[in-house]
């Protein structure tokens, strides 16, 4: 989740999904996994995601898997993939305070360097930039992960799965091979 932390949160309006795709910051505190981000204001999701249950969706990486790596003729394709699933309630982290500290996580995070521009910026720019987000967390109540890694296919066709995605020059398929290699079968 913390390598992968570009998800997508789910909530539900009027009996139907709606899904935002965010930067997350991961974090794990005690036995607890806490999630937080931030809306833009203008999203309608950002209002209706408070105080609810939402599913923040992690996904990463994935490959294609041709069917010409298996022994039998009678193969389909099919994709390699790991994905975890958080479910919690989205709380609002109200206040300039409290979305100063996310956004200075969130930069130390993503892009340490423009921290010194970030806080070289006027006073006054810096909070109508926060008036225009709508920062939360969400501590996971629920952590369900998966992992299809060609686990059920025998050693031989795994071995020629990973041999050709270690030689993609796509990084999640070469990532998708490392952790093929990484499975205790």
């Amino acid at each position: 989740m913390q390598r992968y932390s570009f998800a997508t949160i789910v909530s539900v309006k009027e009996g139907l999904p709606v899904a935002t795709h965010l930067p997350f910051l991961v974090e794990q505190k005690d036995d607890k996994v806490i999630l937080r981000s931030h809306f833009a204001k203008v999203n309608p999701q950002a209002k209706d995601s408070i105080d609810t249950n939402v599913l923040v969706i992690f996904t990463e990486p994935h490959a294609y898997i041709s069917p010409k790596h298996y022994e039998k003729v009678e193969s389909v394709p099919t994709w390699n993939y790991l994905a975890v699933h958080a479910y919690g309630k989205c709380k609002l982290l109200d206040g300039e305070e409290p979305k100063a500290t996310l956004l200075k996580a969130t930069i130390e995070n993503f892009e340490a360097n423009y921290l010194k521009q970030w806080e070289s910026l006027p006073d006054q720019y810096k909070q109508n930039m926060m008036k225009g987000i709508v920062a939360f967390e969400i501590v996971v109540d629920d952590l369900q992960a998966k992992a299809k890694l060609s686990q059920n296919r025998t050693e031989t066709e795994r071995k020629n799965i990973v041999s050709e995605l270690d030689q993609s020059e796509n990084s999640a398929e070469k990532e998708t091979a490392e952790y093929m290699k990484s499975l205790k079968m």
